[in-house]
C-alpha cells in the first residue's frame, strides 16, 4: 500500500492567507525553520496505478500536480478512481468543484455528508451540473472493495460539534477510514478530525501499521490564548495533542509502525521544527505530517 500526503495543514493553509499569528509570521519572513502546508487530503493505492482521494480540499489542483502519479495519461485519462470523504467541511470538499471537468466523480460518503453537499452547501448539486456522480454510501462497519486489492471500513467518529448548516443526521457526520491492502494484510487508519479519542475509536486505530491522526491543535484553548476565535480545539471536534487527556499519550501508547499527526492548524507550534513541542512530540515516536510525506506498507 502507497499512502501520499497531499496537504497536511487544516483549513486555510500554512500560512493561513489572513493570519498573522507568530507561526505564520515566522513561516512567511523564514525566521523560524517550517514549512508552508497546503489543506488536508491523502491519495491511497495498493498498485501504484489507480489512486483514491481522501477529502478533496481546496488546494487539489496544486496538489495533483506537485506527485506525478496522480497526473493525466495521454488526452484526459486520470489514474484518480474515486474521492472518499470523512465529513462535509468546505476545506475537505471544495476541491469537488476543482474536479468538474471529469467526465464522471465516483463519490463514496455517508448518507449525512451526503445530505449536507446537497441541501446546506450545494456543492453537489453544483458538481452535477458539470459531470456525472456517482455516489457509493459509505456505511460504518462495511467492508468496501475499492480496486486492485484496497478496501475500506469506514468507522463513526462521535461528535457534538455544532452543526453550522443547521439539524442533520447525527450518525455519519464524522469518520474514519481502516484501510487494508489484500495483497499485503498491511492496514492505515487515517483520521482527520477526531474530537475525543473514544474506546471504540480507539479500537479502530489498534493493530493499524500506519495511522494518520488528527494533530489540529497543540492546547485546548490555542485560539482563545492567540485572540484569534472563542473556541477550544474540542469546539471546533479536534482533539488537541497536549495534557493528560489530549491524543499524544494515547497516540504513543499504541504500536504502530508510524504514527503520524495531519489536519495541523496553523498556530500549532508542532509546524515549527525547532519548537520544544515538535521535540516532544518526536520523542513520543509520533511524526508531523509535510506536504508530500510517502508511505509505504509492504509485506
Amino acid at each position: 500500500m502507497w499512502l501520499r500526503v497531499l496537504g497536511s495543514a487544516a483549513g486555510g493553509g500554512f500560512p493561513q492567507w489572513n493570519c498573522g499569528c507568530p507561526n505564520c509570521r515566522a513561516v512567511r519572513a523564514g525566521s523560524r525553520p517550517a514549512r508552508p502546508r497546503t489543506q488536508s487530503s491523502i491519495a491511497v493505492s495498493a498498485d501504484h496505478q489507480r489512486w483514491f482521494l481522501f477529502n478533496a480540499s481546496p488546494d487539489i489542483r496544486a496538489q495533483i500536480e506537485a506527485f506525478p502519479a496522480l497526473r493525466p495519461g495521454a488526452g484526459r485519462a486520470t489514474p484518480l478512481q474515486a474521492v472518499l470523504l470523512t465529513d462535509a467541511e468546505l476545506d475537505h470538499t471544495l476541491g469537488l468543484l476543482l474536479l468538474r471537468e471529469a467526465k464522471s466523480v465516483e463519490l463514496h460518503a455517508t448518507a449525512a455528508v451526503r445530505e449536507t453537499l446537497c441541501r446546506a452547501t450545494a456543492i453537489l448539486r453544483t458538481l452535477e451540473a458539470y459531470c456525472a456522480v456517482t455516489w457509493r454510501e459509505v456505511v460504518p462497519g462495511a467492508e468496501t472493495q475499492l480496486g486492485g486489492g484496497l478496501s475500506y471500513r469506514a468507522f463513526d467518529v462521535p461528535t457534538n460539534k455544532r452543526n453550522r448548516f443547521g439539524p442533520g443526521r447525527e450518525h455519519g457526520r464524522v469518520v474514519g477510514y481502516r484501510l487494508t491492502d489484500a495483497n499485503t494484510g498491511r492496514t492505515a487508519v487515517y483520521l482527520p478530525g477526531v474530537q475525543e479519542l473514544t474506546p471504540a475509536v480507539l479500537d479502530e486505530l489498534a493493530g493499524g501499521d500506519c495511522l494518520l491522526v488528527d494533530g489540529t491543535c497543540w492546547h485546548d484553548d490555542e485560539m482563545i490564548r492567540l485572540g484569534l476565535a472563542g473556541k477550544t480545539s474540542r469546539d471546533m471536534g479536534h482533539l488537541p495533542i497536549a495534557g493528560p487527556d489530549g491524543s499524544l499519550r494515547r497516540l504513543a501508547a499504541l504500536p504502530a509502525e508510524r504514527k503520524i499527526y495531519v489536519h495541523l492548524n496553523n498556530t500549532n507550534p508542532v509546524l515549527l521544527d525547532d519548537s520544544p513541542e515538535r521535540r516532544t512530540v518526536e520523542q513520543h515516536g509520533v511524526e508531523v505530517a509535510t506536504d508530500g510525506l510517502e508511505v509505504r506498507l509492504t509485506s
